[in-house]
């Protein structure tokens, strides 16, 4: 079954006012690159050529960019004209990834974790293969949803920024979901109202015993919606530790991934 990608790189910036006054937080830079261009490298380093790109106002600077994708890739670009939570965010998407596998990824969150052994287990099982969360400890869980785990040390629940955190594992950002995450979220929808956000979708997995966590350990996750965030980020792809290249194409190659 085929895995596609839903970039969600909507919003209003807040955090990162005043710039994001004028372009999309994804567009301002970490080093010599974009945000964007990371998290695509993160996309596309899993094997996904299939991504819909969704905006707000920005999406015509973003569609500039990051241009018709590379060669074999197929780049849709969907506004959001207004913020209006998640659901209303990825029913933009449906119609570009309906009856597909597919990975949503937060444009903010950059890593150095691959997926591509991930996307390729979604891709070739038959059985629907459920979800997979990223998480990883981090010295300020109560930012985050939060992992409690039973006594077994399995994923149990997710609490969405807790002022106690039952654990140091923050889980968000970007997930995989099989093809009944849309018939999932409709549910929850109904249960939650339009404030339903994405770890409502992941209890419903978990309550279904088909969640699998995948713990980041030492790779680097970085959270680039603040000013002192988009700095850490842009020393680390200035030592090279980020990288924004996908596998196997060069320079020259990647016209419309590398532009100056």
């Amino acid at each position: 079954m085929q895995v596609k990608a839903i970039l969600v790189a909507g919003g209003h910036g807040c955090r990162l006012y005043p710039f994001t006054r004028y372009t999309h937080k994804t567009l301002l830079p970490l080093h010599r690159r974009p945000v964007i261009d990371y998290a695509l490298g993160t996309i596309r380093r899993a094997g996904i050529t299939d991504i819909t790109i969704i905006g707000n106002r920005f999406i015509g600077q973003i569609a500039q960019h990051v241009g018709t994708g590379l060669p074999g890739e197929n780049i849709h670009y969907v506004i959001e004209e207004e913020p209006r939570g998640v659901k209303y965010a990825l029913d933009l998407a449906r119609p570009h990834v309906k009856n597909c596998r597919i990975m949503v990824y937060f444009s903010d969150n950059i890593t150095t974790a691959n997926m591509d052994v991930e996307v390729e287990h979604f891709r070739s099982s038959e059985a629907p293969p459920g979800c997979v969360l990223l998480g990883r400890e981090v010295e300020d869980p109560e930012r985050f949803g939060v992992g409690v785990f039973d006594e077994n040390g399995n994923l149990c629940n997710i609490i969405e920024k807790p002022d106690v955190a039952p654990s140091k594992m923050a889980i968000g950002g970007i997930y995989l979901y099989d093809e009944r995450f849309w018939d999932i979220f409709d549910s929850a929808e109904k249960e939650f109202g339009e404030k339903v956000s994405i770890s409502d979708v992941n209890k419903k997995y978990i309550d279904l015993g088909c969640a699998h966590l995948k713990d980041l350990g030492q790779e680097v996750w970085i959270d680039c919606g603040t000013p002192d965030a988009l700095q850490e980020g842009a020393v680390l792809a200035k030592l090279g530790v980020l990288d924004c290249e996908p596998c196997n194409i060069r320079d020259g190659d990647a016209v419309a991934f590398f532009k100056d």
